[in-house]
């Protein structure tokens, strides 16, 4: 039998964004996601997964794993019509012995179908999964138990090997929730085979090895595994209800941060963990892969913290790394990055792996970073064990569920959180209903305030919630205060980063952006600076918010909502190394530079920024 999570999924479809959060699932779908296929022949009609000769590994599952949702999600016929497609062609692709796919996998530079690779038909399950809680398609659930019956016949002659071994979770999630609608008892000795055959990630996150940056290839090092391999433990508690799986978690985040953590919330890693230089990058594919992880966590153990480093990473890592008009991204994002252009780095990446384009360095992000912002509203909200609703996060949504004894119940999100500091949540009830409503209460926020009707709430925060729990009324509506203050978090060599709630700010450097290659709609782009960087951060600065009107793309400098006004000065000796900024001076000249003041903007809003700064003057204690 599984052990019970804290929480659990609302289907796809239940949540749709409003506000600024569907304005983003607008400009994405407008940009690469709803046109990929149009002007990138890896996931063109020629793809493998839609019965061509072309790429057939995991570049058509990665882009369909994002396109879906943000179809249904905003209900947009032609972007379900694209995806459908795909999913229509897996379903007739299935064999007699259940077996689906394509039946050569080829990936862009490799045929690897010599041995059974089980790792790309991992991504499409979650598409099918996806697919049958937004459309309630009646085939997935005979199609999904058809493969999973010849995976338990084959998986121990044909065991995971290579990305499979490592992401094993993935492949069990989609089992786990074939069991959860089946109650198949051969569910639960595949998964605990499957189990059996992936990497330990409890034991490598429990007493964690990596100390400093990894200059060799291994599987366990690897930034989008481990990514992916943090929610393992979490997975296998579902399974065998161990505790010293939380902890293995705990840890090894505890662990990440320490030796390679970044001021946006994830770890570095220009293919492998790579240190805590604000220089060295963070892949793409990991920022949405350690969402979906937080996403998965918070619905096993209910813990808030899963939600402060899913909003850090989701509303500063993301953004950061894809252009205002979702048109180009980044391959590697730097949290110092004053030049995005070909030059060879101290990465384990090519030149070109900080260029804004359409396949910059290799083309695994441009097919798998369509997933962050669909699959964050898809969890901004959970029901917990009974029947009540628990808010992982405040962007704007509606949710539409049950409630209490099964009453229908609409709740609507209102604000402009994260960049305001008050959310409103309006409950819309078939009938009055008695439930929990369980409120995130982040971390960063020492002195929240809950009102309901206009009638202040005395509560109790607990694993990062407020748990109400009282017969609710239609028309109730409850006003949340998350004061948010300025704050600097003290970095490597004593440098300084500026923090406000879950957003990170920074100083945004001009950016005179340079076309490299031409295309039909995504082009390749290099960016270099129109403004000085070198500035560091008055020690004992004060800090000014400012606050304007909500733009429709907020995450774009000129057009900020929120600012925080600093002081600071330019910084005679710091260098650059490698074609990068290099340390921030742990004493830093400023000789005869006068105090300047710095206009900051939010992390996700600036390509070309500044986001650790050098210290000047004596530390605040």
């Amino acid at each position: 039998m599984l052990h019970e999570t804290a929480f659990s999924n609302l289907p796809l479809g239940a949540i749709k964004p409003a506000g600024w959060l569907k304005d983003q699932l607008e400009i994405q779908a407008n940009g690469l996601t709803g046109h990929l296929e149009e002007q990138w022949k890896d996931v063109g009609a020629d793809n493998g997964w839609l019965g061509g000769q072309g790429e057939s590994w995991e570049r058509g599952p990665y882009y369909v794993d994002g396109l879906l949702p943000l179809a249904y999600l905003l209900e947009d016929e032609s972007l379900i019509a694209k995806s459908n497609r795909w999913v229509e062609w897996s379903l007739a692709s299935q064999q007699e012995n259940g077996m689906f796919g394509p039946a050569r996998i080829t990936s862009v530079n490799q045929d690897i179908d010599k041995e059974q690779d089980w790792w790309h038909y991992m991504i499409m399950l979650k598409v099918m999964m996806q697919h049958e809680e937004a459309t309630g398609d009646e085939r997935i659930i005979p199609f999904l138990t058809k493969f999973f019956t010849y995976v338990h016949s084959v998986i121990k002659e044909q065991p995971l090997r290579g990305w499979a071994q490592t992401r094993g979770a993935e492949i069990l999630l989609c089992i786990v929730w074939l069991y959860k609608r089946t109650s198949l008892s051969f569910l639960l000795e595949l998964a605990d085979i499957v189990a059996g055959q992936t990497t330990d990630w409890s034991d490598i996150f429990h007493d964690f090895p990596f100390w400093r940056k990894v200059e060799e290839w291994d599987w366990t090092t690897h930034v989008v595994n481990v990514a992916m391999g943090i929610k393992t433990p979490g997975v296998l508690f579902e399974l065998n209800g161990n505790v010293k799986e939380r902890e293995s978690v705990l840890r090894g985040i505890d662990s990440l941060m320490n030796y390679h953590g970044q001021a946006h919330g994830m770890f570095s890693g220009d293919e492998w963990l790579s240190g805590t230089h604000p220089s060295q990058g963070v892949e793409l594919c990991a920022v949405v892969e350690y969402m979906f992880s937080m996403e998965q966590l918070t619905r096993i153990f209910g813990d808030g913290r899963f939600g402060d480093i899913l909003e850090k990473v989701a509303f500063n890592a993301l953004p950061a790394a894809i252009s205002p008009d979702w048109t180009s991204h980044q391959y590697d994002q730097q949290v110092n990055q004053m030049v995005c252009n070909v030059a060879p780095r101290p990465w384990s990446n090519g030149p070109d792996a900080n260029l804004f384009g359409l396949e910059p360095n290799f083309g695994c992000c441009t097919a798998n970073m369509h997933q962050g912002w669909p699959k964050l509203t898809s969890h901004l909200w959970m029901k917990d064990r009974e029947e009540g609703l628990a808010a992982v996060s405040y962007a704007p949504c509606t949710v539409r569920t049950t409630v209490g004894q099964g009453g229908a119940a609409v709740v609507e999100v209102s604000g402009e959180y994260p960049f305001k500091d008050r959310v409103q949540i309006k409950l819309s009830l078939e009938r009055s209903e008695s439930f929990p409503l369980s409120l995130r209460i982040p971390a960063w926020c020492d002195h929240p305030v809950i009102t309901l009707n206009g009638h202040k709430l005395e509560f109790q925060v607990t694993s990062g919630y407020a748990r109400l729990v009282q017969n609710w009324q239609s028309g109730d509506r409850l006003d949340i205060h998350l004061p948010m203050e300025v704050r600097t978090s003290s970095r490597s060599m004593y440098a300084a980063s500026i923090e406000r709630g879950p957003l990170v700010y920074v100083l945004p450097v001009k950016e005179n952006w340079q076309m490299i290659q031409q295309r039909d709609m995504f082009h390749d782009w290099e960016i270099y600076p129109a403004s000085p960087w070198k500035y560091g951060l008055i020690a004992d600065t004060s800090f000014e918010v400012l606050e304007q009107d909500m733009a429709r793309q907020p995450f774009l400098a000129s057009e900020s909502p929120i600012r925080v006004k600093a002081q600071g000065q330019l910084i005679r000796d710091w260098k650059m190394e490698g074609n990068n900024a290099g340390t921030p001076p742990l004493h830093p000249n400023t000789d005869g530079q006068p105090i300047t003041e710095l206009e900051l903007v939010p992390y996700g809003s600036a390509r070309l920024r500044i986001g650790e700064f050098p210290l000047i003057g004596k530390r605040k204690k």
